[in-house]
């Protein structure tokens, strides 16, 4: 019973440091380019109050519809508890994975063990997912969303089972077999958004936006991993 009550809480204090964490990186970092690229996104391309501001032209109607009856949190307040709960969640949903793993591999593990798993965590979740589909900005055309998830969740399993053979595994068909599932969801392509249709928000805006998020998930796996292993392992002490 302890074993499950350890992973629990492990879980539960990685997953509200871990939400706090984001949280606040996010809301100096990918937040602002989010509401920015909204101006763009309700503009419909062009950026309000600036004649001088890049403007994408001849964009089509991005592959979502803007829906004016659907629900959204409001600005301010509204808006970061919400994100805050959800990243909260989140956090805690990964840290139990990552836990579990750990201590099913039974190495009591240090923080530096727990920094590798959080690196590999954020190599299938975040890394090789986003060749693919890299993070999108409103306004941004995309392929259907159902085909998209397909396509995520199959590369994180294909690339987080090819890992595992590389970690756990030193055989040569571990080998082999393990590129095979790492390179195999991108032989097979993401979907794509469907032709001639462009982005609204400029390109520069894009690949800022691109970097932090990157750069803030892979922050938030880091300490994922490295303090999951941590404070399992002053439970497991206790």
């Amino acid at each position: 019973m302890s074993f499950f009550r350890n992973i629990v809480f492990t879980a539960i204090l990685v997953g509200i440091v871990g939400g706090f964490a984001v949280s606040a990186m996010q809301a100096f970092g990918t937040t602002p380019l989010i509401l920015k690229a909204e101006t763009y996104e309700n503009a419909g391309g062009e950026a309000p109050h600036s004649h001088d501001a890049p403007v994408t032209t001849g964009a089509a109607v991005p592959a979502h519809e803007h829906n004016e009856e659907a629900w959204a949190p409001a600005d301010g307040f509204e808006r970061t508890a919400y994100t805050l709960a959800a990243n909260i969640l989140t956090a805690i949903g990964y840290a139990l994975v990552l836990t579990g793993l750990i201590s099913l591999r039974g190495t009591n593990a240090g923080w530096r063990e727990g920094l590798l798993w959080g690196v590999a965590g954020f190599a299938a979740v975040m890394l090789a997912p986003m060749i693919g589909l890299p993070p999108e900005l409103p306004g941004s055309p995309a392929a259907a969303l159902e085909a998209r998830q397909i396509w995520w969740l199959s590369t994180v399993a294909a690339t987080a089972g090819g890992i595992a053979l590389i970690a756990f595994r030193r055989e040569p068909w571990a080998i082999v077999l393990a590129l095979v599932l790492i390179v195999a969801p991108h032989v097979a392509g993401a979907p794509l958004p469907p032709e001639g249709e462009h982005a609204l928000a400029p390109l520069p805006l894009e690949r800022q936006f691109i970097v932090a998020a990157t750069v803030t998930s892979f922050v938030f796996w880091a300490l994922l991993g490295t303090l999951s292993a941590f404070f399992l392992k002053r439970f497991q002490s206790a």
